[in-house]
């Protein structure tokens, strides 16, 4: 395992994470560093988005949510908006996160390897095994790298947003029973990658010029889960630092 903590590549702190920039544009807000993020994913493989259909309430919320990023004030980003359906606030954001990840790990595949990362895990004291129990091969917890565990992962998360069961897209469809359980299962998920890529992949992260946009997108996702008690606590544990800088803030 690489882990690329070191005088050049320290895990951010409050002092160091950079806010959002003004919007640009269409009004969406992007962070200092998201022209590099864009050109980099010119040249690299990433999974399908899930995009939100025009004209639905997703969509109007989606656009809110873009322009409520636009003032660069996160904590005030992740609020439901007044009068608005939480399982459509929750539905929008997961899609974002998911597509705002799928972008920056795949920034850092060439580095994230079998070789170079051979057991997924966030530091000497996490290691995390892919179970599905809707899979024959994957019903219990298996060990496996972190580029094959994240291939599951992300497959694994396309599926649930592609099953309109699970995030239903046409209007007066309602969510399950169980849709918050879907969604805090996704979001615990993606944590684990934002965390294998703090602690493995900083240093890669930094030489790219892309820190800024990863510092962003993993406030707006802490602040977001933090919000409505998304993840549990213990969770979160791989990142309690960077957590406690960013919960700190004013």
């Amino acid at each position: 395992m690489s882990s690329f903590f070191g005088p050049e590549a320290e895990m951010p702190t409050a002092d160091t994470l950079e806010p959002l920039s003004p919007r640009h544009g269409n009004g969406v807000a992007v962070s200092p560093s998201a022209n590099a993020l864009i050109s980099l994913s010119k040249t690299r493989t990433f999974k399908p988005k899930r995009n939100i259909a025009e004209g639905t309430k997703q969509y109007q919320l989606k656009r809110y949510a873009e322009a409520t990023l636009g003032s660069g004030n996160l904590r005030l980003a992740v609020i439901l908006p007044e009068g608005e359906d939480l399982n459509e606030w929750l539905a929008v954001n997961t899609v974002d996160f998911f597509n705002h990840l799928n972008m920056l790990y795949g920034t850092i595949t060439e580095f994230c390897t079998q070789a170079e990362c051979p057991i997924m895990c966030a530091g000497p004291r996490f290691e995390y095994q892919w179970q599905d129990p809707s899979s024959a091969q994957f019903k219990k917890p298996t060990k496996m790298s972190a580029p094959e565990y994240v291939d599951h992962l992300m497959n694994w998360v396309q599926a649930q947003l592609d099953d309109e069961a699970v995030f239903p897209s046409k209007i007066g469809v309602p969510f399950s029973d169980n849709f918050r359980s879907t969604i805090m299962s996704i979001l615990r998920r993606l944590f684990r990658v934002y965390a294998h890529i703090y602690n493995h992949h900083f240093a890669q992260i930094c030489a790219l010029s892309i820190e800024a946009h990863l510092n962003t997108s993993y406030r707006h996702f802490l602040l977001f889960v933090s919000e409505f008690k998304l993840i549990d606590p213990r969770e979160l544990a791989p990142l309690a630092e960077l957590n406690d800088a960013i919960l700190a803030e004013n």
